[in-house]
């Protein structure tokens, strides 16, 4: 489990970039989607404990978490410092809303591509939003950084519900890489996979996407060990044939 001992020393990362103002005040309330992953990990740190905001987490689970991970990940948010942990399950509207179509249509993009995370963001945010109306909270924050396209996602679906609530995004506006968030979070005494953490990786009910340094160009592949479970027989001939066979036959 995490020791969340907070060492007053610790550079805030408003030092190196000192650019991100909130008119939000300290004891604000602020919604925060949480996954329990590297960047949302930092965000409470950093809102509690930089910001002095009272932090509520939400996480919405689409598939991707069996009940012994959400147990892990609600222990996970209140020894991070959380004021109240919410998991929604929303397995069955995202089917039935959103999932189903997807089948029915065999909607893919460029005719390959699962659209899995797009369509899980947008059931999340959604949900987070409902959670910000009820608790009447001043301001909403997300993990995302600046360089996809799940910033965009639930930046419009905040911007639609609840217009008046502050979006507050840490990891893109400080601008932080994944090194730097694990430095951070190690000197506030933090603990937690952080060889996992190197890797972004998101499960639900249509898909799992992992995404890394070698995932920044096209240039690598990713290992074996970013992948939540095993993608394949280390070493298997077997398997690199079927694979070939696959590819040359259709078959």
């Amino acid at each position: 489990m995490q020791n969340t001992s907070s060492n007053s020393n610790s550079p805030s990362p408003l030092e190196k970039n000192a650019s991100q103002n909130s008119p939000l005040g300290a004891g604000g309330k602020v919604v925060l989607g949480f996954s329990g992953g590297l960047d949302t990990t930092f965000c409470v740190k950093y809102l509690t404990e930089d910001k002095g905001y009272e932090v509520h987490s939400i996480i919405v689970n689409t598939g991707g978490f069996s009940e012994e991970e959400l147990q892990k990940i609600e222990a996970h948010a209140y020894c991070l410092g959380v004021k109240t942990h919410t998991t929604v399950d929303a397995v069955k509207g995202y089917y039935d809303r959103i999932i189903k179509y997807l089948v029915f249509g065999n909607v893919l993009k460029n005719n390959t591509y699962p659209l899995s995370v797009s369509a899980e963001r947008l059931v999340q945010a959604l949900h987070i939003a409902e959670h910000a109306k009820k608790l009447n909270a001043d301001a909403v924050a997300h993990g995302s950084t600046g360089a996809g396209n799940d910033q965009v996602r639930f930046d419009m679906v905040f911007h639609i519900m609840i217009p008046d609530v502050e979006i507050i995004t840490p990891i893109r506006d400080l601008k932080l890489s994944r090194e730097e968030e694990i430095a951070y979070l190690k000197k506030k005494g933090v603990e937690m996979n952080f060889e996992k953490a190197a890797y972004s990786i998101n499960k639900g009910l249509w898909g799992t996407s992992v995404g890394g340094k070698e995932t920044l160009n096209s240039k690598g592949m990713l290992p074996e060990e970013a992948w939540p479970t095993q993608v394949t027989k280390e070493g298997s001939e077997e398997v690199k044939l079927r694979v070939h066979c696959i590819a040359q036959h259709g078959t």
